[in-house]
């Protein structure tokens, strides 16, 4: 049984990264189509939202192959679900989908900082260290998205906490590994835990404060 522990926990961090990788290709799907970009410009933006912040981690940790690599089949699927939005997907949808894609981006803010962490913890990465490189893999695809589409990163400038959720769940997994619990749990609770606090912060409109720099004397 003992023997089956690490299988378990691999399987369930490549379940955890698919469900994470669609939730943040479908924001980079609709990003793509409210700046009317065309059919490469979609595919090139849902590939970075949804591998970006995980090629970041894998190419820091000097792991390979890359994550979308080793996986090719998820870039099949990244493929027909561009096609299927730029086919059904009108003007008319993207306002109320915007709005209901802010859950599954929880979601997969979750997902995404739980696997990135144990990746890093794996890879015998210091504590902080894998906390930061969690919060990379959660944070950065969408960063990227944004750059992309020529608009400040939505992470850093709307005031709703999302970042910070992220490294609040990265010390989860931590702290919840050196308490001996299971791998595969302490990851759902993590998972479970982000998205949770991101879920709160939309919910109840918590917001960070703003840069107050003053006038210049």
């Amino acid at each position: 049984m003992a023997g089956s522990a690490p299988w378990v926990l691999s399987q369930v961090q490549v379940v955890a990264e698919a469900v994470a990788t669609v939730a943040f290709a479908l924001s980079g799907v609709i990003e793509g189509a409210r700046k009317r970009l065309d059919a490469v410009g979609i595919c090139v933006v849902a590939g970075l939202a949804a591998f970006g912040g995980g090629t970041v981690r894998d190419v820091v940790l000097d792991r390979r192959p890359l994550f979308w690599v080793e996986h090719a089949g998820w870039l099949w699927a990244l493929l027909a679900l561009c096609i299927g939005a730029m086919a059904f997907m009108r003007a008319r949808h993207l306002e109320p989908t915007e709005r209901a894609m802010q859950w599954p981006d929880a979601l997969g803010l979750g997902l995404f900082t739980a696997s990135g962490t144990q990746i890093a913890l794996d890879s015998g990465m210091p504590a902080i260290v894998a906390v930061l490189l969690g919060m990379v893999t959660a944070v950065f695809g969408g960063v990227l998205r944004d750059v992309v589409c020529n608009e400040i990163p939505r992470a850093f400038h709307d005031h709703r906490p999302y970042a910070i959720c992220a490294f609040t769940g990265g010390w989860v997994l931590v702290a919840t590994q050196a308490a001996g619990l299971d791998g595969g749990l302490a990851l759902t609770l993590t998972a479970l835990l982000t998205t949770g606090l991101r879920a709160a912060a939309l919910v109840r409109d918590w917001r960070l404060p703003a840069w107050q720099a003053g006038r210049p004397d």
